[in-house]
């Protein structure tokens, strides 16, 4: 990663209150992200793991300004956007995008393929007329559409066709940084590897740096520079792809790698497992010290006391992890 990140994010938080009763009154606070730190380097794809209610997408929406943040601090590109005003904030729009997760309720339906890529032309006023019909059509072969697909709607595309659709969308504005929301989640599995496909090769051709957030860490290992992986809002381990994959240092990540099926009988025995007990808590209420403890196979006294700080292993693969820490897990 280069010296200077493209994104930096630190000690990032979001609460959402919980009301109760008549009068409404402030019960109880839901921590979606609780604490969150992590930097994107310019030209590289973190990917953001975790299981579903974690918080990754309430990050990704939180990076975009889609959301207030409780608290915490956004850098792009060495600038402060936590607390920007509505004119700046339509100001980074152009160099900060998302491609959804649902193809099929991302795109208006009452829209044109091309009305819907050519928008945020027009909403910036990129260009006009004939200028803006031509892109349109270079941005449709971008994404490996055609120009006879212009005056088509919606219904008419296949799920992959139609986030190819959003994807240029995405790319309309020229942006700098892309917030990949479970991009390939909804399509099947013989499209999926397609869809990533053309994000990488978007990603090279471009110059792109990606935020990819995913529950399948199959997908994210396929397309991420790095990894990142969450729970209950929090972030337990950070490291480059093949040091995550090859060596997993927390049991979560542990858990999570175990469970992905492997194709061949034989080294699915001889695969390393990690059982977990229990449920995974609610973020209203989450367990003291490392929100973890209650389900891991490694914990002990400590883990339900003080929550543990993210420490370097070497080679920029950081975790927290008391085990860890203690020698328990190597």
């Amino acid at each position: 990663m280069s010296e200077e990140p493209l994104l930096e994010v630190t000690d990032l938080k979001k609460y959402f209150p919980v009301n109760a009763g008549v009068l409404g009154r402030h019960v109880a606070d839901v921590k979606a992200v609780d604490g969150v730190s992590f930097r994107v380097g310019k030209g590289e794809t973190l990917g953001l793991v975790g299981e579903s209610g974690s918080g990754k997408t309430t990050i990704g929406r939180l990076v975009l300004k889609l959301l207030p943040a409780t608290s915490g601090t956004i850098r792009f590109q060495g600038r402060d956007i936590s607390d920007i005003s509505a004119r700046q904030t339509r100001e980074l729009r152009r160099r900060m995008q998302i491609i959804f997760q649902d193809p099929y309720g991302s795109l208006n339906p009452r829209m044109t393929i091309g009305e819907i890529v050519s928008e945020p032309l027009a909403i910036h006023g990129l260009a006009k007329g004939k200028a803006r019909m031509e892109r349109t059509v270079e941005l449709l072969r971008l994404v490996g559409l055609q120009s006879s697909h212009l005056n088509r709607y919606p219904n008419e595309f296949s799920g992959g066709q139609r986030q190819r659709v959003g994807i240029a969308r995405a790319l309309a504005v020229e942006p700098q940084f892309i917030v990949c929301d479970e991009p390939v989640s909804a399509l099947d599995v013989s499209i999926q590897a397609q869809v990533l496909n053309l994000l990488e090769d978007l990603r090279e051709r471009l110059g792109l740096t990606y935020l990819f957030i995913s529950h399948d860490l199959s997908v994210v290992r396929h397309i991420s520079t790095r990894v990142a992986v969450l729970y209950l809002g929090k972030i337990f381990e950070i490291a480059d792809r093949g040091a995550l994959y090859a060596h997993p240092l927390h049991p979560y990540t542990q858990a999570l790698l175990a469970a992905i099926p492997v194709p061949d009988p034989a080294l699915q025995g001889s695969q390393k497992r990690v059982l977990l007990s229990g449920d995974v808590p609610t973020a209203m209420a989450p367990p003291s010290g490392c929100r973890f403890h209650p389900r891991c196979p490694f914990a002990f006294d400590r883990c339900s006391v003080e929550e543990p700080a993210m420490r370097d292993t070497g080679d920029g693969h950081m975790v927290a992890c008391h085990a860890v820490e203690n020698g328990t897990i190597q």
